[in-house]
């Protein structure tokens, strides 16, 4: 059976599959919200069976399977098609791992050819307040904050991604992006003397799911307990307008962890990101 790229009337059957696991499914989700059904829109999802889709791939800078089985891995490969367009693969551990390997037996060098893999990263989830203290000088980034969150969000993303954003010609795309954040209101921080030591963004939302992206303290601050109330205070944002937050990290960043267990989030589930 193949998957066909799904379009505006096939809204019904997608949030279906997604209500499967809110959190885990949140980006695919927040995608959906933002039309990508629309083919206007960037990106598309894809749906297996064609007939009466209970599996979706959604196909654009990143590459994410939704499924509950792998019998759906045959058609997406065939979807993904020979000429890789996504910049990582990224879903439930157990999915993205048979995906990877089924992409790079039937396609070979183009999904061959990665930079890292990270095949453990715990999903975590809370719903209820965070533990412990809260960094009260959190606040949302504004406008006047931008050019230092900016270089901030430059510095998490080469430390966490080990890659440049701004290389290749991409600075003005991730520079948008930034700024899209923050005249959303979904990018905190912690300003002193009009530079950023602290932030945190909402990377997706949808329905009663936000999930925490970008976090990232100044080096020189580091080692001092700063990270848990930090993120605690950008906790209590979202919970503020969703019913849980969530977030996912690798299994290697053991005090980033420790830091999310203690403000009380606990793991639900486990990605894995092949990175281009």
């Amino acid at each position: 059976m193949s998957a066909r790229i799904l379009n505006p009337a096939d809204a019904p059957v997608a949030r279906e599959v997604l209500a499967g696991d809110p959190v885990g499914n949140v980006f695919v989700a927040s995608r959906l919200d933002a039309g990508v059904l629309n083919p206007t829109t960037p990106g598309m999802l894809w749906g297996w069976p064609a007939e009466h889709p209970t599996a979706l791939l959604h196909a654009g800078a990143n590459l994410v399977p939704v499924a509950t089985s792998l019998d759906a891995i045959p058609a997406f490969v065939e979807a993904a098609g020979r000429r890789r367009t996504c910049q990582s693969i990224v879903g439930p551990s157990w999915l993205v791992r048979p995906l990877w390997r089924a992409l790079v037996e039937r396609w070979g060098q183009p999904y061959e050819a990665v930079r890292d893999v990270r095949q453990h990263q715990p999903v975590m989830a809370l719903s209820a307040g965070p533990s412990g203290p809260v960094d009260s000088r959190v606040r949302p980034i504004t406008t006047a904050d931008f050019d230092s969150y900016f270089a901030a969000s430059v510095a998490m993303y080469t430390e966490e991604v080990g890659a440049d954003p701004l290389a290749n010609g991409s600075g003005s795309g991730y520079r948008s992006y930034c700024r899209w954040l923050v005249d959303l209101g979904r990018a905190f921080g912690i300003v002193e003397h009009g530079r950023v030591i602290f932030k945190s963004d909402i990377g997706a939302a949808s329905g009663s799911v936000a999930q925490i992206q970008g976090v990232w303290l100044d080096p020189a601050q580091r080692g001092r307990g700063l990270s848990a109330p930090a993120v605690a205070a950008v906790t209590e944002y979202i919970l503020a307008e969703y019913h849980t937050a969530s977030l996912y990290v690798n299994d290697f960043n053991i005090p980033a962890i420790r830091a999310y267990q203690a403000v009380g989030f606990t793991q639900v589930g486990e990605f894995a990101t092949i990175l281009y």
